[in-house]
């Protein structure tokens, strides 16, 4: 069984920064593509960022320029880094892996594993 633990989560002003993290447990993390979606209160969830188990990314319009998502394989851990953040960037931030095939993922149904979700509260 796949655990997810996101961190690092809490209240900034805009344009301030958070880097958020997922620590991944129990399955064979090298091989997920790892995504991070948001949702915010009266919201779907919707994506934001992903990354292969090679390094490849996507990220949504909204956020493009602003968040870099990376992973350390031998720490079995995805981050998130926002900067520039805006007061529409408040919302739960979710991890999730993907443990079927290799290519980018933009559907939260496309996941299997999913964390508990970290708030992110950005003051204008």
């Amino acid at each position: 069984q796949v655990q997810l633990v996101e961190s690092g989560g809490g209240l900034v002003q805009s344009g301030g920064s958070l880097r958020l993290s997922c620590a991944a447990s129990g399955g064979t993390f090298r091989s997920y593509v790892m995504g991070w979606f948001r949702q915010a209160p009266g919201k779907e969830r919707e994506f934001v960022t992903a990354i292969t188990w090679s390094g490849g990314t996507y990220y949504a319009d909204s956020v493009k320029g602003r968040f870099t998502i990376s992973r350390d394989n031998t720490k079995n851990t995805v981050y998130l880094q926002m900067r520039g953040l805006k007061p529409e960037d408040t919302a739960v931030y979710y991890c999730a892996a993907s443990e079927t095939g290799l290519r980018i993922k933009l559907r939260s149904y496309e996941y299997n594993y999913w964390g508990q979700g970290t708030q992110v509260t950005v003051s204008s």
